[in-house]
């Protein structure tokens, strides 16, 4: 017994001077694999007596058990150090300054047609809405244009065929403004009336200064005692608010619109040059 608690000790020593998990792991065969010491020491009990192998039996077995306790403890000791120095060369320093973001932006026609609508909503105006797709009556017929109208050549319309009709006329529209959106309006509410419509609109025109999509705000004021003069001041008030301008020149000249009359433009006058700004 007294060699095998010098054994046990040995390789106890033998084990805990392991330095990292392979050397461990040859430690381990060298004395539990199939030439291992403690094994060939098992190999000889069969030559023993019934008591010699009785005792040196019990003794080998709280050796190999012994032995594999200081195997799994050294081993767990191992990977906590393994692991200790990978977290060591992967912590983050909290104190660095954080990666900058890609941080997202309104989109400048958003931009624009929030601000839009806020001016407006300053004076009294509600936004109206309408659909895109649109039939011929509320884009053409009910804005003075009817069929076969010369002022329908005016817009390069995109055409959609009715699944329910082949007549060319009941065939629908993406609509090229959005003053459809005043007929709605007029067709479901009574006056007073003060919207503004903002929306995309559509065309097939598309060369240096056109696109087939492009966005169009229109207004409309239905009241009594309703003149040009309050068209001129709404429309001067927009500009100066837009513009974020005190002042600004501005005139005001008679133009052709087949669905409006008496009809009219206003002109801005550009703050840095002499050219002009259109609007309308």
């Amino acid at each position: 017994m007294e060699n095998l608690e010098n054994l046990k000790n040995e390789l106890v020593a033998q084990i805990n001077g392991a330095s990292d998990i392979k050397m461990l792991e040859e430690a381990r065969v060298a004395i539990l694999g199939k030439k291992g010491r403690i094994t060939e020491m098992m190999k000889v009990l069969g030559a023993l007596s019934i008591e010699e192998k009785k005792e040196m039996g019990k003794g080998l077995n709280i050796l190999k058990s012994e032995v594999e306790n200081a195997l799994e403890n050294r081993k767990a000791e191992l990977e906590a150090k393994e692991l200790n120095a990978k977290l060591a060369q992967e912590k983050i320093d909290v104190t660095l300054p954080c990666r900058p973001e890609n941080q997202g932006r309104i989109h400048p026609v958003s931009k624009i047609y929030e601000e839009v609508v806020a001016i407006f909503g300053q004076m009294g105006f509600e936004v109206a809405e309408g659909p895109d797709i649109e039939d011929q009556f509320h884009n053409f017929n009910a804005l003075n244009m009817p069929a076969n109208h010369p002022a329908r050549q005016m817009q390069d319309t995109f055409y959609i065929p009715n699944p329910d009709s082949a007549d060319f006329d009941d065939s629908f529209v993406v609509r090229t403004h959005t003053s459809p959106v005043q007929i709605r309006t007029m067709e479901n509410k009574k006056p007073p009336i003060r919207i503004i419509a903002p929306g995309r609109t559509y065309r097939s025109d598309y060369d240096a200064t056109h696109t087939p999509m492009f966005h169009q705000v229109e207004g409309l004021v239905i009241d009594k005692n309703i003149t040009m003069a309050h068209l001129k001041g709404c429309l001067y008030d927009f500009v100066k608010a837009f513009f974020e301008l005190d002042e600004i020149p501005v005139r005001y000249r008679p133009s052709y619109f087949p669905f409006t009359e008496p009809s009219a433009e206003m002109d801005i006058g550009c703050k840095k040059s002499k050219t002009e700004l259109k609007i309308g």
